[in-house]
């Protein structure tokens, strides 16, 4: 029996939760469909055409800032991946890390502050120290700011896990190393790959931090976009951005369904 209290047996419930999907995805049914738009204009349609994408992949600029982007998104979802990795595994199996509460919170504590004002942090940081390397100083900030995206899908499988396969293996004598490589990091696996899969995409959609730190010559797809929207939206940039959101989302999906993996 339903119980009588049941939120959504509320009144108006179901129109609210109808104008919250409508009001959150309808504008990215819209960027979709008016980017096969046959007519210059992003608000007219006048039929289907694939022109758009066509000159989309022409682009060489656009090549350039997606080439960008994926160096600087496998750099920085490699290296955050591992450093996350690492410090799951401390908090997680070191008995000998006191206040791991703290720590954890430390390492998420990016999630909850401003982006901007991270990314404000970042570029005066690089500028006392005079860091000047290109897409290196993109691939520095992000694999930073991805280290908590990677980190809570690795820690949430760590704590899912049984430690007593781990406790077996030391009672056959394997040593820390062989328990850590033939174990433990098997077991781990569906975590990581979730974690690395949540970083490259971070990374990769990655704007605020990316506009303040990078430097000329290291323009990535988000930043060409936003370039391209100032002088006005044509079918090309709702091209090129269904694209990003169609991998996006299918890179998300992909990730949940690992980390779901038993």
């Amino acid at each position: 029996m339903t119980h009588k209290h049941d939120i959504r047996r509320l009144p108006g419930f179901n129109w609210i939760t109808l104008f919250f999907f409508l009001f959150l995805y309808l504008p990215l049914i819209i960027l979709v469909v008016f980017s096969f738009n046959d007519s210059r204009s992003a608000t007219v349609w006048s039929g289907f055409s694939l022109d758009w994408y066509v000159k989309a992949f022409a682009n060489d600029d656009i090549q350039r800032a997606t080439k960008n982007s994926l160096i600087i998104a496998v750099c920085s979802t490699a290296s955050a991946t591992a450093m996350a990795t690492m410090a799951a595994l401390a908090l997680s199996r070191n008995r000998a890390v006191k206040n791991k509460k703290l720590f954890g919170g430390i390492l998420i504590l990016p999630l909850m502050v401003p982006e901007i004002v991270t990314a404000v942090a970042t570029l005066t940081f690089f500028s006392a120290i005079g860091l000047s390397l290109g897409l290196g100083n993109i691939i520095i900030a992000h694999s930073v700011f991805c280290i908590p995206f990677a980190y809570l899908p690795i820690r949430a499988r760590l704590e899912g896990m049984d430690e007593s396969l781990e406790s077996a293996a030391r009672d056959l004598y394997a040593n820390k190393w062989d328990t850590l490589r033939l174990i433990t990091l098997p077991l781990l696996m569906p975590g990581i790959v979730s974690g690395a899969m949540l970083a490259f995409i971070i990374s990769l959609d990655d704007f605020i931090i990316t506009l303040m730190v990078a430097e000329a010559g290291s323009t990535t797809l988000p930043i060409y976009i936003y370039s391209l929207v100032r002088v006005g939206i044509t079918p090309e940039v709702n091209a090129i951005s269904t694209v990003l959101l169609g991998v996006s989302v299918l890179i998300v999906t992909v990730s949940y369904l690992v980390g779901k993996k038993k």
